[in-house]
C-alpha cells in the first residue's frame, strides 16, 4: 500500500497498548499522543496562533463545511491555504464535513451519493459528496484531509448503524479516487457505534482498503461522544483502539475530557480533538490536574492562588483565582482568552505527560492516580453557598 509522500508514523515505545509515536508531515513533526486544538473556523477561539503554539501544539484543526461557506475555499486558495491564511506554521488537519450530517439533522437530507443542507447561516441550498468534500480540502490546502463519513446518532437502531457504515465505506472509495493534494495526506474513519463487532468490521473494511495501490495514511474513529453513556464508549474504545494499524496514527475523532483523553491512550489512541478545552473556557470553566474550576463562584473571589499551582503557563505564573474570577463576572474577554490558553496549556502539558510516563513504563499508574486527584478536587456540581 502506497502512502502519502513526505508523511510518515513510526512507534517510538508501547507500555501494554498505550504508545509513543512519532507522526511526520512536511510542515511538521508530531509527537505522540497528542491534543490537537480545534479552529474551525481558521481560528483557535480567542488564540493568536503565538499563543497556541506555545502551548506545544504542532497541529491543528479546521472545518471544511463552515470554511466552504465562508469565507470559500477559492479564496482561502488564492490567499496561499490555510496555514497561510491564518499565519499557523505548522501542521493542519481539516474534518470533511461529516459530523455536520450530524450536527445539522434538521437542515440535511441523506442519500446514497452525498448530502444536501440547507446553509444555517443564509438557508442556501448546498450539496457535499466525497468528491465535493476532498476538492474543498484540497483547496484549503490541509496537511491532512479527512474522509467524508456518515455519523450516526448515539445510541441508534441497528439498522441506522449499519446504513450508516456502509455509505461510509462506499464514500471512503470515492474519497480515495478522488484526485489527490500533493504534500496532503487522507485519513479514513471507522464507524459502527458502541457494537465491538461491527467496529472491528468496519475497521477491517477501511484499514484495508485501497484504490489503485494507495490507501488511507491514518485511521480514525469516529462517531463517538455523540449521545451514548460513556462506560459504553470506553468498553468500545479499549476493545477496538489496539487492533487499529500500528504503522499508521490512530485518531479518536472529537472525545476529550481529560478522562476520555487518559483512557484512550491507554487504549492506543495517537491523536485527540475537541472543542471543550476552548467551550469551557468561554464559560469560566477551567481544566486542571486538580479537577474543574467554576471561575464563577464566589469563593474565588479574594482567592491570590493561581489556577493550577503545577502549571507553569503564563496564566498560572502571572494571574490570580480572583482575578480571573472578576474578568469572567464582568463578562470582559480577556477572562475568555485567559482560561482559554491555560486549558489548552494543560491539554498538552497532559499529553506531553502521558508520553513520559509510556517512556518510562508507569503509564497506567500515573494515569490512574491523576484520574482520581481530578476527581477529589473537581468542583463542578459541588454548588457554593454564597452569592457572586
Amino acid at each position: 500500500m502506497r502512502r502519502s509522500p513526505g508523511f510518515g508514523f513510526e512507534e517510538l515505545t508501547r507500555d501494554g497498548h498505550a504508545r509513543t509515536g512519532r507522526f511526520t508531515t512536511p510542515r511538521a513533526v508530531i509527537e505522540t499522543p497528542v491534543f490537537m486544538p480545534v479552529g474551525t473556523l481558521a481560528t483557535v477561539k480567542s488564540q493568536t496562533p503565538d499563543e497556541v503554539e506555545a502551548t506545544g501544539a504542532r497541529i491543528i484543526l479546521a472545518n471544511t463545511y463552515h470554511l466552504w461557506l465562508r469565507p470559500g475555499p477559492e479564496r482561502i486558495a488564492e490567499l496561499g491555504g490555510v496555514q497561510k491564511f491564518m499565519g499557523w506554521r505548522h501542521a493542519h488537519l481539516t474534518d470533511s464535513g461529516g459530523f455536520q450530517v450530524f450536527s445539522l439533522a434538521d437542515l440535511r437530507t441523506i442519500d446514497d451519493d452525498g448530502v444536501s443542507f440547507r446553509s444555517h447561516l443564509d438557508g442556501s441550498a448546498l450539496r457535499l459528496t466525497p468528491e465535493e468534500s476532498m476538492r474543498i480540502q484540497s483547496l484549503l490546502g490541509s496537511d491532512v484531509a479527512m474522509a467524508f463519513d456518515e455519523c450516526p446518532p448515539g445510541g441508534g437502531p441497528a439498522e441506522v448503524i449499519e446504513r450508516a457504515m456502509s455509505r461510509t465505506t462506499a464514500w471512503a472509495r470515492r474519497c480515495l479516487a478522488a484526485p489527490w493534494r500533493d504534500g496532503q495526506a487522507r485519513f479514513g474513519i471507522v464507524q459502527g457505534g458502541t457494537d465491538v463487532d461491527r467496529r472491528l468490521r468496519h475497521l477491517e473494511a477501511i484499514g484495508a482498503m485501497e484504490v489503485d495501490g494507495r490507501g488511507f495514511d491514518g485511521i480514525a474513529l469516529g462517531g463517538f461522544s455523540v449521545g451514548e453513556p460513556i462506560p459504553e464508549m470506553h468498553r468500545a474504545l479499549d476493545a477496538v483502539a489496539h487492533r487499529m494499524p500500528s504503522d499508521r496514527p490512530r485518531y479518536l475523532m472529537g472525545v476529550g475530557t481529560p478522562y476520555d483523553l487518559l483512557r484512550g491512550i491507554a487504549a492506543g489512541i495517537d491523536l485527540f480533538d475537541c472543542v471543550l478545552p476552548t467551550r469551557n473556557a468561554r464559560n469560566g470553566q477551567a481544566l486542571t490536574w486538580r479537577g474543574r474550576v467554576n471561575l464563577k463562584q464566589a469563593r474565588h473571589r479574594a482567592d491570590e492562588a493561581p489556577l493550577d499551582a503545577s502549571c507553569g503557563c503564563p496564566v498560572c505564573t502571572r494571574f490570580t483565582r480572583a482575578y480571573l474570577h472578576h474578568l469572567i463576572r464582568a463578562d470582559e474577554m480577556l477572562g475568555a482568552r485567559l482560561v482559554t490558553q491555560h486549558n489548552l496549556h494543560f491539554y498538552l502539558d497532559l499529553t506531553r505527560q502521558a508520553r513520559q510516563h509510556i517512556h518510562a513504563g508507569d503509564y497506567a499508574t500515573w494515569s490512574t492516580n491523576a484520574a482520581q486527584a481530578m476527581r477529589d478536587g473537581d468542583e463542578i456540581g459541588k454548588g457554593d453557598a454564597k452569592k457572586a
